[in-house]
């Protein structure tokens, strides 16, 4: 073999190698590491084959304070894009990882950082922004999640975070996006026609993580086991809140997965009661694999709930 051959194979090697490299940094995805599961759910809808997502939060787990294990700050060092819900839902524990983390990208104030919450008008802000006394919710309830529309808001924030840090993908972004919002708009309609016997129920919650969804579909909220979100009740509260429900007819109790059933039985017993177990998030129920799953379950658990102990109206 000539010298000239040789070098000409040397050649085509380096530019095949080339490609080759050129066409493996094509087709790596963006990682996107999100703080709860609903917003890995539709992050994934809005990047498509794009993305790659994974949740740091399990949907079983109480998303106010959620157990730091060792695999999260290898995940958000390698993350081009961390998500959180914001109006700091997540405050306990994503700040002292965000500070660890080697990567300025995703520090809050960056351009890797998205904050789901930019465009939702907080219910339930409190005068006094201090977690002083314990308050988990000093920025407003951060629950918006459990509101179709709040689903709505987060998608575009989401598309827009998306876009800012990858323009060159903008046009599947907006695709994504587009197709995400007609099916929730779809969802959405079906929705309001199956709950409408839920309209003017009256219920309890162990925390106050419900206001977005009874105000979506009609239910009223009357109050919630603990004190204060984040506050464990007193003797006297609970005293309290079982006469308030007993002198206004409720008789739903609303518990979610991260709280014991002990107290929600009882107050439910002392007013003949339905005690419900809903999800606040995506996997908190095994059948709950999607956002849509959510919504739809928690309608479908309060209906049951509801005519159950009598209080659900008729369509």
């Amino acid at each position: 073999m000539t010298l000239v051959w040789c070098n000409r194979l040397w050649a085509l090697a380096f530019a095949l190698a080339l490609v080759s490299s050129g066409m493996a940094r094509a087709e790596e995805k963006i990682y996107v590491v999100t703080t709860l599961p609903d917003l890995a759910d539709i992050t994934a809808r809005i990047g498509g084959e794009l993305v790659t997502v994974e949740s740091l939060a399990k949907g079983i787990e109480d998303p106010h304070g959620v157990p730091i294990k060792p695999s999260f700050l290898p995940k958000l060092n390698r993350a081009q894009v961390v998500v959180v819900m914001g109006l700091e839902y997540e405050h306990s524990w994503i700040p002292a990882l965000l500070s660890e983390a080697r990567n300025s990208k995703i520090m809050k104030g960056n351009i890797g950082y998205i904050d789901a919450s930019l465009k939702v008008t907080p219910k339930e802000v409190p005068m006094d922004l201090s977690r002083a006394k314990g308050e988990l919710h000093p920025a407003g309830n951060p629950h918006f999640n459990l509101d179709p529309e709040g689903g709505r808001l987060i998608a575009q924030t989401i598309a827009e975070g998306l876009t800012l840090n990858f323009p060159q993908h903008r046009a599947t972004f907006e695709a994504n996006l587009k197709a995400f919002l007609a099916q929730l708009d779809a969802k959405i309609r079906e929705w309001k026609i199956m709950a409408k016997p839920l309209q003017g129920v009256r219920f309890v919650s162990y925390h106050q993580d419900f206001t977005y969804f009874a105000d979506r579909f009609g239910m009223e909220y009357v109050g919630t086991i603990e004190l204060k979100p984040g506050i464990e009740p007193t003797a006297a509260h609970l005293v309290e809140l079982v006469q308030s429900m007993k002198t206004e007819g409720v008789k739903v109790v609303i518990r979610e997965p991260h709280f014991s059933e002990k107290v929600p039985s009882q107050i439910a017993a002392q007013v003949g009661g339905q005690v419900v177990k809903l999800p606040i998030m995506v996997g908190g129920a095994p059948e709950v694999k999607t956002y849509f799953d959510l919504i739809e379950y928690n309608i479908r658990e309060l209906l049951k709930a509801a005519q159950a102990a009598g209080v659900a109206g008729k369509v």
